[in-house]
């Protein structure tokens, strides 16, 4: 009888565990909203994406626009940009310090404007970081809602 009831509370224990994995939901969309053109900047820096759309799961912090992952998982990121022609635009998709995926435009006089994006899957451990990094002398248009950021849990493991 002690073996029966060992092997039900350890069933009950991986149902609860399984529930538990389903409802966690996590995404987040943020924009970039500084007024208008933003950079360029001596260096490489972080990119914040200072208004949010959602934050389910509160994921992305406005104040470091680093996204931190609550738990381990497949998760998606998109990240897309605006642009004046007059200047460079690189952004590049990072994780845990690593370039992932980049994107950008050219300087030029006759192109008065750009768009970009990328996106990319990732398997993220819990408390893994992924941010977008702005190219030293580069700048996007961070205004009108052109330049935004964000991600979701797709499977949790």
């Amino acid at each position: 009888m002690a073996c029966l009831e060992a092997r039900l509370k350890a069933c009950e224990e991986k149902i609860a565990d399984l529930m538990g994995k389903e409802k966690t939901m996590v995404a987040f969309s943020a924009l970039a909203e500084y007024g208008g053109a933003h950079g360029p900047f001596d260096g490489d820096t972080t990119l914040v994406y200072n208004t949010l759309i959602a934050n389910v799961g509160d994921a992305y912090n406005t104040s470091t626009g680093v996204f931190a992952a609550p738990v381990a998982g497949v998760y998606c990121f998109i990240l897309s940009y605006h642009a004046g022609g007059h200047q460079i635009a690189k952004l590049t998709l990072t994780k845990n310090g690593e370039p992932i995926v980049a994107t950008s435009d050219h300087k030029s006089d006759a192109d008065t404007a750009d768009n970009g994006g990328n996106a990319a899957v990732l398997e993220l451990k819990r408390g893994d970081q992924v941010y977008v990094r702005l190219a030293a002398g580069a700048h996007v248009w961070a205004g009108n809602q052109h330049t935004s950021f964000s991600g979701f849990l797709i499977n949790q493991m």
